[in-house]
């Protein structure tokens, strides 16, 4: 039996679609966006609006940005020799907030996952091979969630980039197995891409 007006019932049940939040943390922000003053319910409309019409990808490494190329592409003291290869936008969040790394990002936008099908053709792969002919790029990075689909893209890579002499490092599994990297914590984050190690 549903004991809320139709207007928020759609509420609570739009905000628990989003990742993390159950019906009981939807009925409290439901309540809290209710209660608050209307400008609260509206800015927050509007910065979701205004972030879903302005953001977009990066035209370089794929972040998100709200430019053609995004703030970590466009900063001049950051190591354009090495590029660190992550699956998703939130994983750079991750590594920069780990505070060990200066060089530059390339994001794929997932993993290759046969049974979901994605294949290397629906990440951006070729957009990475094309950043390596130039020939500045000294060492790739890979830092794949530790799982069976980042395992088997970091395989791919690896065996991509070997062969045009650059050098291919992983970051180390001091990240549990099966976790993803938006999860660590910055100094596991740290010791990991510390830990990293060329791939044979």
């Amino acid at each position: 039996m549903n004991y809320y007006a139709k207007p928020i019932a759609n509420l609570i049940d739009q905000l628990s679609k989003l990742p993390g939040i159950g019906p009981k943390t939807a009925q409290r922000l439901a309540f809290y966006l209710l209660a608050a003053p209307p400008e609260v319910a509206a800015d927050l409309a509007g910065a979701i609006g205004e972030a879903r019409s302005a953001v977009r990808y990066c035209l370089v490494c794929g972040n998100f940005t709200d430019e053609d190329r995004c703030l970590i592409c466009r900063d001049e003291r950051r190591s354009a020799d090495v590029i660190c290869v992550v699956e998703r936008p939130r994983d750079v969040v991750a590594m920069e907030k780990a505070r060990s790394f200066k060089g530059l990002y390339h994001v794929l936008h997932g993993a290759i996952s046969p049974m979901d099908g994605v294949g290397p053709e629906q990440l951006r792969i070729r957009e990475l091979l094309k950043r390596l002919e130039s020939g500045a790029v000294k060492e790739i990075i890979l830092a794949n969630n530790p799982n069976v689909e980042g395992d088997a893209t970091a395989l791919y890579l690896a065996g991509l980039i070997k062969p045009l002499g650059i050098t291919v490092t992983r970051i180390a599994h001091g990240l549990p197995v099966g976790a993803d990297l938006e999860y660590a914590d910055e100094i596991t984050l740290g010791k990991a891409l510390e830990g990293r190690r060329e791939m044979k």
